[in-house]
């Protein structure tokens, strides 16, 4: 580290450079931390997790005992150990005793994007709630047609204040805060939703994954979804930069004009009249087809044979879209991993060692943008993989049960795991105690002091 430092005051390294070294040193320390303990209130099963995307301080749980916590990760509530454990009880917690409180399992539990003073809960008792942070209150209610598996809300939407929640049904709903309504229902599905999942590139685009298998993208302006992922459908290895395309671009383009050049000695063809009087052919997006037949109105999405393309052997358990907005990690009950080239909408074919994922059950994933790391519950395990190559470069042991949840907080560089062990356990980069540290005192001192 003092060698990055002193590179970095010689102007040697950039700052950003020097940055992405210094989390990445952090992130490959990951170890269960020693000093700092969530006391979680909960008695069933944490199903999920979230650090709010405005501070960074406050992480909210949501568990299978229908019950909702919110913890100050920043400012301890009391210390244990002669001040070495940091404690972080939990602010408020709300349960079956409270009076609109879940009757059944909390599946998922998620910040407003934009402010802490809102959160919003989906429960197995076929509601969603959104949640007053201040007066523990209970402000909206949506009635969904079943189990609510997933709900998230888009954290770049500045048009519009949508939750798409996944449940056992077929349909994908967008609930609207500002309204209190359902806004959209989206039909393409042939069996339950369980990953629910916005596009962090676009504010429209959401993407889902069903227990049929399939997993689809939706502008949520229009009607039908506009890309079914098919397995079959796949490249190796991932894009080039863009300075490398770029590249590439400008000497087809030159090798173009060049040949182009060539050609201009050589008689041209007689070019074809349209319609319009003109050489050039009308562009046919916008244009009423001359043929109104049923299947011509229908979005282009449902007619090609892709509509019934699977992504998965099993049901889609688990979605986390990259934060440039470029690739998708999926997860299936098929306990594989792939990774999406969402451009082409392509598999890349990287192959993720060998996991064990749980079946039955929606998971967390969670993602570590500067070291390229995705974080997997691989049921008492939490793997990291590179998400490039596939390979395994750490794994977290520490929970008795099966782990369900996982979030990564890229302002501390500290992971968080919650499991059907009731446990939230704290991952932070280790801090090792040197000889220079324990000898700091007798270094102070000299010979001639009293």
């Amino acid at each position: 580290m003092w060698k990055e430092i002193g590179d970095r005051e010689m102007g040697k390294i950039r700052p950003n450079s020097f940055s992405s070294q210094i989390k990445s040193n952090r992130i490959s320390n990951l170890q269960l931390s020693n000093n700092k303990d969530i006391v979680s209130p909960h008695r069933g099963s944490i199903n999920s997790l979230q650090v709010d995307l405005t501070e960074g301080r406050y992480l909210l749980s949501g568990a299978s005992d229908a019950s909702a916590a919110v913890y100050d990760i920043q400012r301890p509530t009391n210390y244990e150990g002669n001040g070495l454990i940091a404690k972080h009880k939990c602010l408020f917690s709300v349960d079956k005793q409270h009076g609109k409180g879940h009757k059944y399992a909390i599946s998922s539990a998620i910040w407003y994007p934009v402010d802490t003073g809102l959160f919003v809960t989906g429960s197995y008792d076929h509601y969603i709630k959104v949640w007053d942070t201040n007066s523990t209150q209970v402000v909206m209610n949506f009635k969904m047609p079943g189990k609510v598996y997933r709900t998230v809300m888009s954290p770049l939407a500045t048009s519009h204040m949508l939750i798409a929640a996944g449940t056992e049904d077929v349909q994908v709903r967008l609930c609207d805060i500002a309204s209190g309504a359902f806004a959209h229902t989206l039909s393409g599905h042939r069996d339950g939703v369980m990953a629910v999942e916005w596009s962090t590139s676009s504010e429209w685009a959401l993407i889902t994954g069903g227990c049929d298998g399939a997993i689809r993208f939706w502008d949520i302006r229009r009607a039908g979804c506009f890309l079914v992922l098919d397995q079959s459908q796949s490249q190796l290895g991932w894009r080039p930069p863009v300075l490398a395309r770029s590249a590439a671009n400008k000497v087809s383009v030159s090798k173009s004009l060049s040949a182009g050049q060539n050609s201009l000695g050589k008689p041209r063809a007689p070019q074809k009249k349209y319609a319009n009087g003109h050489g050039v052919k009308q562009s046919t997006i916008g244009r009423v087809p001359a043929k109104s037949s049923a299947r011509q109105r229908l979005h282009p999405g449902m007619l090609s044979i892709q509509d019934r393309a699977t992504a998965h052997y099993g049901a889609v358990t688990g979605l986390k879209v990259t934060d440039d907005g470029m690739y998708l990690l999926s997860a299936g009950s098929d306990s594989r991993i792939k990774l999406w080239d969402l451009e082409s909408g392509y598999n890349t074919l990287v192959n993720f060692e060998m996991v064990r994922l749980q079946t039955s059950k929606a998971i967390q994933l969670a993602i570590s943008q500067e070291t390229a790391q995705v974080f997997v519950p691989c049921m008492t395990v939490v793997k990291a993989f590179d998400i490039w190559s596939g390979k395994m470069s750490l794994a977290f042991h520490g929970h008795y049960e099966s782990v369900n949840c996982c979030w990564f907080s890229s302002q501390d560089q500290e992971l968080y795991t919650g499991g059907n062990d009731r446990q939230i356990l704290v991952w932070s980069p280790c801090e090792p105690i040197t000889d220079d540290m324990d000898a700091g005192h007798t270094k102070d001192q000299d010979n001639w002091s009293d």
